[in-house]
């Protein structure tokens, strides 16, 4: 183990809320078993820590079990990627970590310090996935330790009967048209719609600011290692833009809280700037609700907004049959399941190709042809963001810059001088 790597460790502190869905492995054939411990026949529990929705329900656990009678699975899923990023730095190198942690894209490359702590994916898997998502999991010493689970090509999720309602198009073609254009385009539409209701259109202004930081090159440093946070008069025009325009047609200042979570159905805002995963999320809190739709737009042209690796501790107890299991779970067979459960666009490229996400449709978001949007969303990003071991942190600051001005508690430019003073001090 490397000593040096754990002091690192040690600076982070943190504490993940999880629940625990315990799945008891049922006898079955195990001709689908995986190389490695999973098939030996002794008895193992592997512990798998995720967040928000991966698509990883029970039965799609259960089907690994039925394969391999020897395993029992048990998931714990954080509420939302901050909390497994917590829990994940606390623990990484030491004990209490799960046998296969997930780690989201925007604090992957903080991970990637710590390389040497986690385990090699097989050479039978290497190859599978993009070539920019397997780069992002490869280290200095050329070891992939990540296992790519989704990518996040981002739509407009929209309630069509509200966008009625206030005297806009509704039909996702005619929303798709109505969007199309910059982000001013997109902040004017969601006057009108305020004019019309009173109501804001929008989820949370952080969201709108997610979506322009993702159109980025270079956001908070370049690869050279130097900051250009407070002096990238990019990011200064995307925050002035989200407090001027996002946070007056905004419900909330960030997502993820419990009542964000329930205006997905009560109607308190009309539409979300909406990768492939907020489909679950969506669908998963506002079950009763038929007005959703999908519009095959998105502000400025294409972004990627999230997507995750699976990690496997090099410490762990199950460490070889943890591999299998991070493998199973993303080999293109699976990722093209996750997709139908939750939305999670594959990031394993034979998966992109499957007539199972192809000929994807949606029932909840009136059978929208969610195979197709998202495959032509993906190809509309031109963008991928420079991330490096900070950029998490910078991020967070500046969301928390617009949350202070959502909340009152400082006014524009107050709250960027404080942003500069925080990204001063890092």
């Amino acid at each position: 183990m490397n000593t040096r790597a754990l002091r690192r460790i040690g600076l982070v502190a943190g504490v993940a809320t999880t629940s625990a869905i315990v799945l008891a492995g049922c006898a079955g054939s195990s001709d689908a078993a995986p190389s490695g411990d999973a098939g030996s026949g002794e008895k193992i529990e592997l512990t798998l820590a995720t967040f928000n929705d991966f698509g990883y329900t029970d039965e799609l656990l259960q089907e690994y079990m039925d394969a391999n009678p020897n395993i029992t699975i048990v998931h714990n899923k954080a509420a939302e990627s901050g909390d497994a990023r917590a829990n994940y730095f606390q623990k990484l190198g030491k004990e209490g970590l799960a046998d296969v942690e997930a780690v989201e894209i925007d604090w992957f490359a903080e991970a990637m310090q710590y390389s040497d702590l986690l385990a090699e994916v097989p050479d039978s898997a290497k190859g599978r996935w993009l070539d920019w998502k397997e780069a992002g999991a490869t280290d200095g010493d050329g070891r992939l330790v990540g296992f790519g689970t989704d990518i996040g090509p981002q739509a407009i999720c929209y309630r069509a009967d509200l966008f009625e309602a206030a005297g806009l198009a509704s039909a996702p073609a005619d929303v798709a048209a109505l969007f199309e254009g910059d982000w001013n385009n997109f902040f004017d539409v969601a006057d009108q719609y305020k004019a019309a209701t009173g109501k804001p259109m929008i989820d949370a202004a952080n969201s709108a600011l997610q979506g322009i930081v993702n159109q980025m090159e270079f956001t908070y440093t370049e690869p050279d290692g130097t900051v250009i946070a407070t002096e990238n008069q990019e990011i200064e025009d995307a925050y002035n833009l989200v407090v001027e325009r996002a946070i007056p047609n905004a419900a909330y200042s960030g997502q993820w809280s419990d009542d964000w979570n329930a205006s997905m159905a009560n109607g308190e805002f009309a539409a979300m700037l909406c990768p492939g995963w907020m489909l679950g999320i969506i669908s998963g809190n506002a079950p009763e609700v038929t007005g959703w739709e999908i519009a095959d737009v998105f502000p400025n042209g294409g972004a990627n907004w999230g997507g995750s690796y699976l990690t496997v501790p090099a410490n762990g107890k199950n460490v070889e049959a943890a591999l299998a299991l991070a493998d199973w779970l993303t080999a293109p067979e699976q990722q093209a399941k996750t997709f139908v459960n939750a939305g999670q666009f594959p990031s394993a490229i034979d998966a992109q190709s499957d007539p199972a996400i192809t000929d994807s449709t949606n029932e909840f978001f009136n059978n929208a042809p969610t195979g197709e949007i998202f495959a032509a969303r993906s190809e509309a990003i031109t963008v991928t963001p420079y991330k490096d071991a900070n950029y998490f942190k910078y991020h967070d600051a500046l969301q928390n810059a617009v949350n202070r001005v959502f909340d009152g508690t400082e006014d524009q430019t107050t709250s960027w001088n404080t942003w500069v003073a925080e990204v001063n001090a890092f």
